[in-house]
């Protein structure tokens, strides 16, 4: 197969779970879950289907997300669903923090979008599909069907129960489809970790009765040593061109047994064929083959997905989120022009309620760097899976310090004196290369401290590092198992980011790039 009908995987890296897609003309647009952050559910564009760029988010002011202070971590908005339907995009999804779904929708996909109608049905995981009598179906897991009116939420009809899968477990994530004079209801089972599938089901009516195909799953990574592992939440869309494609979740483990995940699900992207009225899926690697032409090669270079923000734009990327809310008092642009300034609105990040302004971790081996400015504040960089779960490289009183909270624990692991005015941290992680146990804790820097040593199951190592009048200095380097789902448990991954938890501190620039 020629050089140019092969793709690499993850097509968006990074904790951008539950993919939904759908195409406009030439235009590729697809959402992800966001949990507990805000802005909610990241919206992204695409002309290939394996080129993405973040536009914006669905969700992107208080009177659309609601998420109450208390939200628990991988609580709020669950696996929203993207169409196109009579000239406007139509966004479903749940926020379990409130019980309820939403359907929002828009004539830009970069909005704004419109506040929610809501829906108080149970389950999770709700889709979107129209007839040709115009009759809108709503499904939920479960698997179950409601007609319904969306422009009000009201329910006309049902529910009516379809299609649960093969007997796996967590039946989810189901998508109706009309192709070729069929319904086809597509859905997950087994569980969003390694039992995870996607099984397919058909019938003439969106009530059923509904036909299995008799290959199911049609897609699944369980039991295999393949690389990429937890497939599923998939969706499907049709190229301009007649092929078909499928977007679905999945997870990329490091480490010894057990292997231990950190980017959280990620999405990938398979080419899908169609044999006597199926679909059929190849696995999802790496590195993928597609039908020859129908996208661009991408031999990805070292520096992509590197992203520099140096704060000079009147509003924040979308690409920034925050846990639960972003007050406006937390944060200024124009306080200090060309600076991000932040104010404490909590004292510890080990409690929901402390200012942060992160970014997702799309790399195993990356370096996040940012110019900071404490004033009088404490402040620094972060890197979090919730407030049980993180590491920090901390400027308070002319010091620097490396906190690790994990579970119960929390500590210090090295601390240095600095001089007064801005200094740029980076907090760097790496593929740990499974050689013997070493020491990474600098343990000169932290009078008493044990060293603390790394075991070979280590997925990553994540290192610290302040720049002084001597160059570069790495305070310490973590075991960073320990920031995982494996350890952690939930829905999502890592992000990296700004905070501060006592007064105001400011930030010239984050720059976030690929290493190795």
């Amino acid at each position: 197969m020629s050089a140019d009908s092969h793709y690499r995987n993850p097509v968006v890296p990074g904790f951008y779970p539950d993919p939904s897609v759908c195409r406009v003309g030439a235009d590729y647009y697809l959402v992800c879950s966001s949990f507990e952050y805000f802005p909610g559910v990241p919206l992204l564009h695409s002309r290939d289907l394996v080129n993405w760029r973040q536009i914006g988010n669905v969700l992107d002011r208080p009177s659309q997300l609601e998420l109450p202070a208390d939200t628990p971590a991988s609580q709020g908005v669950y696996a929203p669903t993207i169409r196109h339907h009579d000239g406007r995009f139509w966004v479903v999804t749940t926020n379990v923090s409130l019980g309820r779904h939403l359907i929002v929708t828009a004539r830009d996909p970069a909005g704004p979008w419109s506040d929610p109608v809501y829906l108080d049905l149970p389950h999770v995981d709700p889709s979107l599909a129209w007839d040709d009598e115009g009759n809108c179906w709503l499904t939920t897991s479960g698997v179950k069907s409601y007609r319904i009116d969306p422009d009000t939420g009201r329910v006309l009809e049902g529910p009516i129960p379809l299609w649960s899968g093969t007997g796996g477990q967590y039946p989810e994530a189901p998508h109706l489809y009309r192709i070729d004079g069929w319904w086809y209801l597509l859905l997950s089972e087994g569980g969003t970790h390694t039992g995870h599938a996607v099984s397919i089901a058909r019938s003439r009516s969106p009530r059923g009765p509904f036909e299995p195909a008799s290959t199911n799953p049609i897609l699944t990574h369980r039991g295999s040593n393949l690389p990429v592992q937890a497939t599923g939440h998939a969706d499907l869309v049709q190229a301009p061109d007649g092929g078909w494609w499928m977007v679905l979740l999945g997870i990329r483990a490091k480490g010894q047994w057990p292997p231990y995940h950190v980017l959280g699900r990620e999405t990938f992207l398979v080419p899908v064929r169609w044999v006597d009225g199926w679909p059929v899926v190849d696995p999802a690697e790496e590195v993928t083959a597609a039908p020859a032409g129908s996208v661009p090669a991408l031999a990805a270079p070292a520096e992509a997905g590197a992203y520099r923000d140096d704060f000079d734009a009147a509003v924040l990327a979308p690409g920034w989120v925050s846990p639960r809310s972003r007050p406006d008092a937390a944060w200024s642009l124009t306080a200090r022009p060309g600076w991000l300034t932040l104010n404490a609105t909590g004292t510890t990040l080990d409690r929901a309620g402390a200012t942060i302004v992160a970014t997702r971790q799309r790399h195993h081996d990356c370096r996040a760097s940012a110019r900071l400015d404490p004033g009088g504040g404490t402040a620094g960089l972060t890197i979090r899976i919730d407030e049980a779960h993180h590491y920090d490289l901390e400027v308070s009183a002319s010091r620097v310090r490396v906190v690790g909270r994990v579970g119960p624990f929390r500590q210090v692991f090295a601390e240095l004196a600095v001089p007064p005015g801005p200094l740029v941290l980076t907090i760097a992680t790496r593929t740990h290369d499974l050689r013997p146990p070493t020491v990474t804790c600098a343990a000169d820097l932290s009078p008493g401290a044990a060293p603390f040593g790394v075991r070979a199951a280590a997925c990553d190592m994540v290192a610290f590092e302040v720049q002084t009048s001597d160059g570069p200095r790495v305070l310490a380097e973590l075991d960073g198992r320990y920031l995982s789902t494996e350890v952690a448990a939930g829905f999502t991954g890592r992000v990296v980011g700004m905070y501060v938890t006592e007064g105001s501190a400011a930030f010239d620039w984050l720059d976030y790039r690929p290493a190795g």
